[in-house]
């Protein structure tokens, strides 16, 4: 007789860190856009009562802020947290990643083999394509905070003034900076549509895991 028992997964740090990244990927997109393309808003009240633009860009750099730290610290938990959270998830550096890739592509994009995936945490290419995903975080909070260093004395932004006359300027490193929110807008979307489509098909708790860290793998009787 098939029966299931839970395994814990996603330890407090990890979940912690996922919806306060989602929270300020969210923030970070929204408001990016609206620096880029600013809409014109008019009004007839005072100029010193619209200052809805600098509150804008408050909340675009204080969630820069907030997503740069949460970042670092998902690195250290990579070295410190369990093996479902640490950074050889994510890199495919064995023979058998590379044969587990294979075969999501063949079951999830193709839709062509027949015998399910049974991973408990990351599959490889899901950890794959959070590597890719931290690479962009990366560029992000570089040329985030090279921009932001031309208006701040502050010791962090500064660190990466370089950045701009790398890439060839301010215009080029905002050009860059905006097509890679594009990148986030489209991971998330493709993300949710991953997450619900495997707590369907596999029925282990996909979703419910990052809330309460728990899965549930078969075991037979």
């Amino acid at each position: 007789m098939n029966s299931s028992k839970k395994i814990y997964v996603w330890e407090l740090p990890v979940r912690f860190y996922h919806w306060l990244n989602a929270l300020c990927i969210v923030a970070l997109a929204s408001t990016g856009y609206l620096i880029g393309s600013p809409p014109a808003v008019q009004s007839g009240s005072e100029a010193s009562f619209g200052y809805w633009f600098g509150i804008v860009r408050f909340i675009h750099f204080v969630a820069a802020f907030v997503f740069f730290f949460n970042f670092l610290f998902r690195i250290y938990w990579g070295f410190v947290g369990n093996k479902f959270a640490r950074w050889d998830q994510f890199i495919p550096y064995k023979p058998h990643h590379w044969k587990e890739i294979l075969h999501v592509l063949c079951l999830d994009i193709l839709q062509i083999c027949k015998k399910p995936l049974k991973s408990i945490g990351h599959n490889s290419l899901a950890g794959l394509t959070y590597f890719i995903t931290f690479l962009v975080f990366l560029f992000q909070s570089i040329t985030g905070f090279g921009m932001y260093a031309a208006m701040s004395d502050s010791f962090l932004p500064n660190l990466f003034a370089w950045i701009v006359p790398l890439m060839g300027g301010d215009f080029a490193v905002r050009q860059w900076h905006h097509v890679m929110m594009w990148f986030f807008v489209i991971f998330s979307l493709v993300h949710v549509y991953l997450v619900f489509y495997h707590d369907y098909i596999e029925e282990r708790g996909t979703i419910s895991s990052m809330a309460g860290g728990w899965k549930f793998i078969e075991k037979n009787k």
